[in-house]
């Protein structure tokens, strides 16, 4: 007995709409309209008789279900999408090599890549992590992706990126455990760190005028995405880069406990070569075209900022 498949266009968008958390997304990366991904997903809830999103005025949010068939179809894509490949051969594919740390890359920049591949099927990006500035690279690469100007080989041309903040953060069910509404309501509570941010909660106590503030206990990882799903998973509170989280204080998988202490850190840049490839340049176009979304999406994504953070900054900032 073969199974009813559901509609393969609708699954597509989709799959768009769930890696974006916004349908207005799913449409520019798909090259069709914001009505039209809200007639296909519509269709497809329609086929399965759940709802994969819930609806708000300004975003839209998985919901259990969603996150489910997502979690399925996102890899029965690729593999698709893989099988394709493997009969076209790799005569027309062209790859970029994209050096990134690797906290960067499994926050931010992998969940978004499906949207590179959609508009480019021929470019082949190939993600290198490392935690070495990009003058100590391994190996070659076309474009890399760091903070700070600094640390770059002689000739790159470096490109101001993304603009950060930190902000503290910890799992709905912790925060509703032992609510925090100040500093010093941390000192109850397990503090997650991480070796490549070592200095960020040093930073982040000074900021709010608690250098000494000692918590109950603290739990060091190697990496910042381990600290990250630590948080997700009620382990501890965290402090981390709003770059890094943003989906997760959409979807309330994250709570920032006081949004209007948020710390400033240094710039995100992308680097390249003087003459860069064909590839290189559409990525860099990719690149530019995420940066300018982030603007309209952003302000729902995160809890709104109290009155006063300009003041609460400090100048500790951090490469």
């Amino acid at each position: 007995m073969s199974l009813r498949l559901p509609p393969l266009n609708a699954v597509r968008a989709f799959a768009a709409a769930a890696r974006h958390q916004s349908f207005t997304r799913a449409a520019l990366e798909l090259h069709v309209t914001h009505s039209a991904i809200s007639r296909q997903i519509k269709a497809l809830e329609s086929h399965l008789g759940v709802e994969l999103f819930e609806r708000k005025t300004r975003q839209v949010l998985l919901t259990a279900a969603g996150h489910q068939f997502h979690a399925q179809v996102g890899p029965a894509l690729a593999q698709i999408g893989a099988a394709a490949q493997s009969l076209r051969g790799d005569a027309g594919l062209r790859s970029v090599k994209i050096n990134v740390r690797p906290s960067f890359a499994v926050r931010w920049l992998i969940p978004r890549l499906p949207g590179f591949v959609a508009q480019h099927p021929d470019i082949e990006p190939q993600v290198i992590t490392s935690t070495l500035a990009p003058d100590h690279a391994a190996e070659a690469f076309d474009l890399a992706l760091r903070r700070g100007p600094r640390g770059w080989p002689p000739g790159m041309q470096v490109h101001p990126f993304l603009e950060d903040e930190a902000l503290v953060v910890g799992s709905p069910a912790l925060f509703a455990q032992r609510p925090v509404t100040r500093p010093e309501a941390l000192s109850s509570h397990v503090l997650l760190l991480s070796k490549s941010r070592s200095k960020d909660w040093e930073s982040w106590k000074k900021l709010v005028n608690a250098p000494t503030l000692q918590p109950a206990s603290c739990l060091q990882f190697d990496h910042l995405h381990f600290v990250l799903q630590a948080a997700v998973d009620g382990l501890g509170f965290a402090v981390a880069p709003v770059s890094l989280i943003t989906h997760d204080l959409a979807s309330g998988r994250l709570v920032s406990p006081m949004p209007s202490l948020r710390l400033p850190l240094t710039r995100h840049y992308f680097g390249t070569a003087p003459d860069p490839s064909p590839e290189t340049q559409c990525l860099v176009q990719w690149l530019r075209q995420e940066m300018d979304a982030l603007p309209d999406a952003q302000p729902d994504a995160l809890p709104p900022s109290g009155p006063g953070r300009t003041a609460q900054y400090s100048s500790q900032n951090k490469p």
